[in-house]
């Protein structure tokens, strides 16, 4: 079996923090237990059903990559956008996915918002689906804040953590933000916590799309 290795290093576009899994590395933390069907929150999804206003779980801005041989299944859940729009996950088949996990009060957010704009407006074309999934706010504020920001791609509106929990199957988005990239087969081929690096998230979006 090989071990995951982390590697931290400078690089021309600034510090980041790179994991990369191979073949039989399991992916995350068992956080659901099947056996007994009982779940075990992560932090953020316990933090999005409280409800209240603490403060962001940070994220380093870590970036763990998934071989495709250790990939595990599609991911699976349903939502609604802020539209009313009911969405499901394998819709997403044949496309590569970015989910974007947010709110408006969230202060690297806010600062990667622009950068997620311009991801967006490159990739689209090329067959790259975006997707936000706000953690905690009402319709108001969120469609507040893509209006700031001028944000071209729809929101999940998870304020229960509906959409979070079921991630934890998968691979636990365990900070705001965090950014997922799904392969064409619904697999989570990249997880970033915390702010998204511009270049870095380009380099796993083509990288996706190249596969």
């Amino acid at each position: 079996m090989k071990n995951p290795q982390s590697t931290s290093q400078p690089d021309p576009i600034g510090r980041r923090s790179f994991l990369k899994l191979g073949a039989g590395v399991a992916l995350g933390v068992p956080l659901l237990a099947a056996a007994s069907g009982c779940a075990v929150e992560d932090p953020l999804a316990a933090q999005a059903k409280a409800g209240d206003n603490k403060n962001y779980i940070a994220g380093d801005g870590s970036v763990t990559e998934y071989a495709a041989e250790a990939r595990g299944a599609a991911v699976q859940f349903e939502g609604t956008l802020f539209d009313g729009t009911a969405v499901s996950a394998t819709e997403f088949a044949g496309n590569v996915v970015v989910l974007n996990f947010w709110y408006a009060a969230c202060a690297p957010c806010r600062k990667e918002a622009p950068d997620l704009v311009e991801l967006h407006d490159q990739f689209a074309s090329e067959g790259a689906r975006f997707y936000g999934v706000n953690i905690r706010d009402e319709r108001n504020t969120a469609e507040a804040f893509e209006r700031s920001f001028k944000i071209p791609y729809p929101s999940f509106q998870d304020k229960d953590g509906g959409i979070l929990l079921a991630m934890t199957q998968f691979v636990p988005p365990s900070a705001v933000p965090t950014t997922l990239v799904l392969d064409r087969e619904g697999r989570v081929a990249a997880r970033i916590l915390g702010l998204a690096d511009k270049s870095t998230l380009k380099a796993l979006i083509s990288d996706a799309l190249a596969a």
